[in-house]
């Protein structure tokens, strides 16, 4: 069970709309509560009714601190992405409602299953916001999971802490002024601390749940998603985009199995030297575990392969759906940390570190490049490069040419010693709304896989090499690419401009909306002709006001919206509402065909995921 533990002046809360078929019966009127203790409760698989009184028991001597009896039960969900199931989490609720009452604490609590407006006026004293986590009895899977050593040692891994900048000057985090660069110094903060676990629901979540994105599952292990139509092609575009640029970089793709036996020489040495906690699984006689990275299967395919110097740096990608790590649980939220996730992984065999410098610096220059054409610039995420004290004297230009090429500062973490396999790596970093910042791109040189997995090519001489490994992931996962893009998005709507998705990747890119049926063989001709165009477009035919319609567009995201009438057909002149200027414009229709043409040009496309009419759509959530 999670808590969010508020001492508030007041809350108000009005219930909207049900949420789920079980929701209980409520009344949908606003309830004010004065000076009260708000428990946002959400109920994980496996608690219980122990963990309920559990829970009040811990809040009651809380109350006794304060000199406070009235408290709220607020069932929240959106604490916990390993929710318990409805019927169970009610149960658990009343419990707790039930025990606090016995307990002669004046309880009130909000209805279960509904969504709800709330204004809450959180007391500003330094006990005022707590969390809680309560466990039940029975559960010590995380303790006695087991784990690489790799993870064990980077909980005890003692950094250093610098900030680099493009002129080459390195100073302690501690001395560096971030007057400038406030996004590098809650970066910083969120990195040197090693806090990982949210306790609040980060704005993405709500967004990519409205917009029919994606959602948890329940009927899954925590951290792995289900994408709606919308979201599956958004994705799909991300890994169509980010596998093309990888092959004009000159990779080849290949694909390799998602599990692999543990027992494996080469690879239960290499898992002890990689920070991820795996799933495990039997087959027959064989422990298994899920792969998360693509390492294993191309590091077992190149070892087949022969090749000599001529064709280094020999390139190869996967993009792998999925890879699997059994992140804790109270890591696991929305899109930024998943157990399962589409990783696009390209390694590159090297012959030696002056071919690995150039190779790496490339990398890092289309890196750059592929996020910024994905609709996330630099300014929108921060860089780490982190290596061992000796690389570092003895590369120092190499590494300093990095924080130039980036041209702001980065933060670096230096090792006394190596522990990991590679003695440099580099990655992106977005900080989000709640200054939690999550992995894109990564490139990392390693010294050690070649050798374990006795990875071999043949030199100048005739003779046999180890090479050099660059393990590069070019965009990051794609899901957490899609979680900087609704938070980011959600950014841009609190400075008071309209938040929306880069046009190539919105599900819908105009939508017609008819003054009445009468125009529908206009609007589908209108339709056809910017289909025949790749441009995706769809119609509201719905029984709905023009404003509501107009409205729910505005709500969705749409970039373009048309509406279609008399004037409209015999002028041949369309009323276009452009989301990003937030104008109308006169346009004629091969005018906007034209211009959303140059906008996607390089992009790849997919047709609409949903029936064009929206008469004809399922609604997914809400």
């Amino acid at each position: 069970m999670r808590i969010l533990q508020l001492h508030s002046n007041f809350i108000e809360y009005k219930p909207v709309q049900k949420e789920i078929a079980m929701a209980e019966e409520a009344e949908k009127k606003a309830t004010r509560l004065e000076e009260i203790v708000v428990l946002f409760t959400a109920v994980e698989e496996g608690d219980n009714t122990t963990v309920a009184k559990k829970a009040i028991d811990e809040v009651y001597a809380f109350l006794e601190k304060l000199k406070v009896n009235r408290i709220i039960i607020y069932p929240y969900a959106h604490l916990s992405s390993n929710l318990a199931k409805p019927t169970e989490a009610l149960k658990i609720v009343k419990a707790m409602e039930t025990y606090a009452k016995e307990k002669g604490i004046e309880t009130h609590r909000a209805p279960f299953g509904w969504n709800k407006q709330f204004t809450i006026s959180i007391k500003g004293h330094p006990l005022a916001e707590q969390s809680r986590v309560i466990l039940p009895a029975k559960a010590k899977e995380e303790k006695e999971e087991k784990v690489s050593e790799a993870v064990k040692a980077e909980e005890k891994l003692e950094s250093f802490w610098y900030i680099l900048e493009p002129n080459g000057k390195m100073t302690q985090v501690k001395d560096f002024n971030f007057k400038k660069h406030e996004n590098l110094e809650k970066f910083a903060k969120y990195e040197i601390s090693k806090v990982r676990a949210s306790q609040q629901m980060p704005p993405h979540v709500p967004l990519m749940k409205r917009l029919e994105i994606a959602d948890y599952e329940l009927g899954s292990d925590p951290g792995n998603i289900r994408w709606y139509p919308k979201g599956r092609l958004i994705k799909s575009l991300l890994e169509q985009f980010v596998t093309a640029k990888m092959i004009e970089y000159g990779a080849m793709e290949v694909e390799t199995p998602v599990m692999y036996d543990f027992q494996h020489p080469s690879l239960a040495d290499y898992i002890n030297r990689f920070p991820a906690r795996q799933y495990l699984l039997k087959s027959e006689d064989k422990e298994l575990f899920l792969r998360f990275a693509a390492c294993f299967g191309q590091f077992l395919m190149v070892h087949d392969a022969q090749f000599s110097y001529k064709h280094m740096p020999l390139k190869v990608y996967e993009l792998t759906r999925y890879s699997f790590r059994r992140e804790k649980s109270g890591e696991v939220v929305g899109l930024r940390r998943l157990r399962a996730f589409t990783m696009p992984d390209c390694h590159a065999f090297c012959t030696d570190l002056e071919q690995v410098k150039k190779e790496f610096v490339t990398r890092f220059k289309l890196c750059i490049q592929i996020l910024e054409e994905i609709g996330l610039p630099r300014e929108n995420y921060e860089a780490a490069i982190r290596f061992t004290e000796e690389f570092y004297k003895k590369n120092k230009t190499f590494v300093n040419s990095l924080a130039k090429i980036f041209g702001k500062p980065v933060l670096v973490e230096m090792w006394k010693e190596r522990f990991f396999y590679f003695t440099l790596k580099w990655d992106f970093n977005f900080v989000d709304n709640q200054n939690k910042a999550a992995a894109l791109s990564t490139d990392q040189i390693d010294v050690e896989n070649a050798k374990r997995y006795n990875i071999t090519y043949v030199d100048e001489k005739g003779e046999k090499q180890h090479p050099l490994i660059l393990h590069c992931s070019p965009s990051g996962a794609i899901e957490r690419d899609v979680y900087a893009l609704l938070e980011n998005a959600y950014r841009i709507q609190q400075n008071g401009k309209p938040p929306m998705l880069p046009l190539w990747l919105s599900p819908t890119q105009v939508r017609i909306i008819p003054m009445s049926d009468k125009f529908l063989e206009s609007v589908e001709k209108i339709a056809r002709k910017m289909e025949k165009r790749c441009i995706r477009v769809d119609i509201d035919d719905r029984a709905l006001t023009l404003q509501k319609r107009i409205r729910e567009a505005e709500m969705e995201w749409i970039p373009y919206i048309i509406v279609v009438g008399q004037r409209e057909i015999e002028s041949d002149i369309l009323p276009v509402r452009e989301r990003k200027s937030g104008k109308m414009r006169q346009m004629k229709l091969e005018e906007v065909i034209k211009e959303i043409e140059k906008l996607t040009q390089g992009k790849p496309f997919k047709q609409l995921p949903l029936p064009r009419y929206l008469s004809k759509r399922p609604q997914f959530y809400g």
